[in-house]
């Protein structure tokens, strides 16, 4: 039986009770028990387990997307090229964004369920980039990615965003608390988003809000499913 969702996390209002700190981020209590346990295990085995990002604010995804669509923070394609924000139309800007970065109050991190990780056996936080490239073969982080496609399920994780499964490109290092976030996507609602949308400084706003019923289903809805053999700790 999926845990109790905390639901007052789900468009990213910050909710102190409801978070505690782990190594350094915020996610739910369970979240973060179940992390933990993740953590010792891997670490048995020579992989270290760290997390980078966990919850984030409606007002840290605002700073985040704003900052792209005004090209003062680092734009990328598909490939992991960079592109000039200003080069792009109002609508392939939204599209480019959303490569990689969450429409704020959309982002799974606001959830307290989401965490992305590294292995600090191969890298430090201060030069993980986190792209696709340190996760794949031969980059500091592959050891790290084999170790959760055999073993985050046995603690309740899974990675919803992989390559032809979801709509958002793949991120090896997004973990998804199953037990929590399964409830917290059900809950999701288009017409409060919108709301909360209309009422912010959201930078092309006028590009996103008639196309945002279709941005959710591509970005939020659309993920790979949690795997037939996750435990629930």
């Amino acid at each position: 039986m999926p845990l109790t969702p905390p639901l007052p996390l789900l468009y990213g209002d910050h909710v102190s009770q409801l978070l505690v700190d782990c190594h350094g981020v915020m996610l739910s209590a369970a979240t973060a028990q179940a992390f933990s346990a993740m953590q010792q295990a891997a670490l048995a085995q020579g992989i270290n387990i760290m997390p980078c990002s966990g919850y984030r604010s409606f007002e840290r995804q605002l700073h985040i997307w704003n900052g792209k669509a005004a090209g003062t923070r680092p734009l990328l394609d598909a490939n992991e090229c960079p592109v000039d924000a200003l080069s792009l139309s109002d609508d392939q800007l939204v599209e480019t964004i959303l490569l990689w970065s969450a429409l704020p109050g959309a982002s799974r991190h606001h959830w307290g369920t989401d965490v992305d990780v590294f292995d600090a056996q191969g890298i430090s936080r201060a030069d993980l980039q986190l792209v696709p490239s340190e996760y794949q073969a031969g980059g500091p982080c592959d050891a790290l990615t084999h170790w959760l496609e055999q073993h985050a399920a046995r603690f309740g994780f899974f990675l919803p965003y992989q390559a032809g499964q979801s709509g958002v490109s793949a991120e090896p290092w997004h973990l998804s608390y199953a037990p929590q976030a399964v409830a917290m996507l059900a809950h999701f609602n288009h017409d409060e988003l919108y709301q909360r949308l209309k009422q912010s400084d959201l930078k092309l706003k006028a590009a996103l809000l008639p196309r945002l019923e279709q941005i959710i289903a591509t970005y939020v809805h659309h993920i790979a499913a949690p795997p037939q053999n996750l435990t629930i700790p």
